[in-house]
């Protein structure tokens, strides 16, 4: 169960379906609510394709180009470190993105592509389904755990003015900062695993 609770908090941390919320809202506050609905699914339809192909030929890319899973861990634990930091100083991604241009997609920019496939998302869907360390069937989990967060975006898109007239900014900033909180102490865990790892590699070659 911990290592269920363990995982599902970083992908929910990464994805960030609070701050995704936050943004949704500024974007679609001129859409009608039959288009706001299109928007929400395209996007966590993009996001979930995007996500999904990282955790099938994610770990294929980095052998061919001669990356260590651990040396990727550590560099992952390390922007994962980085992206808590900036969300607990109210710097992350909602904070920072700006609207997008008349003739862009927002369900692709920027709501599926920098909020949810993040830089943090996709590096959490190649960790945590490496072949060395897991299983096929906890990858498939990990996959599940990785979907379930996206249902619980869609399904706080979908009711994204409801939610957000309740919880208000002072709530949602809450909330994004306490998952910075979390999603640095996780980071520090994966820090601590692949450097440990690489030192045991780096001893045995001598």
């Amino acid at each position: 169960m911990e290592w269920y609770s363990g995982q599902f908090m970083i992908f929910f941390a990464t994805i960030d379906p609070v701050s995704t919320l936050a943004l949704f809202v500024g974007l679609t506050a001129r859409v009608s609510a039959r288009d706001r609905r299109r928007v929400a699914f395209r996007s966590v339809g993009y996001s979930a394709a995007i996500l999904v192909a990282f955790v099938l030929v994610g770990q294929l890319l980095l052998g061919s180009l001669g990356i260590r899973l651990a040396s990727f861990q550590l560099a992952g634990g390390i922007i994962f470190f980085l992206f808590g930091v900036q969300m607990v100083f109210g710097s992350g991604a909602a904070a920072s993105s700006e609207g997008p241009e008349a003739e862009h997609d927002i369900a692709v920019f920027p709501l599926a592509v920098p909020s949810m496939a993040s830089p943090g998302s996709i590096l959490a869907a190649v960790v945590l389904t490496d072949n060395r360390e897991f299983t096929v069937a906890e990858q498939a989990v990990s996959t599940l755990l990785l979907l379930a967060v996206l249902g619980i975006t869609l399904v706080l898109l979908l009711q994204a003015n409801r939610i957000y007239s309740l919880i208000g900014n002072a709530g949602s900033t809450l909330l994004v900062r306490i998952l910075g909180l979390v999603l640095a102490a996780l980071a520090v865990e994966m820090v601590l695993e692949a450097g440990s790892e690489l030192l045991l590699e780096m001893r045995a070659a001598q």
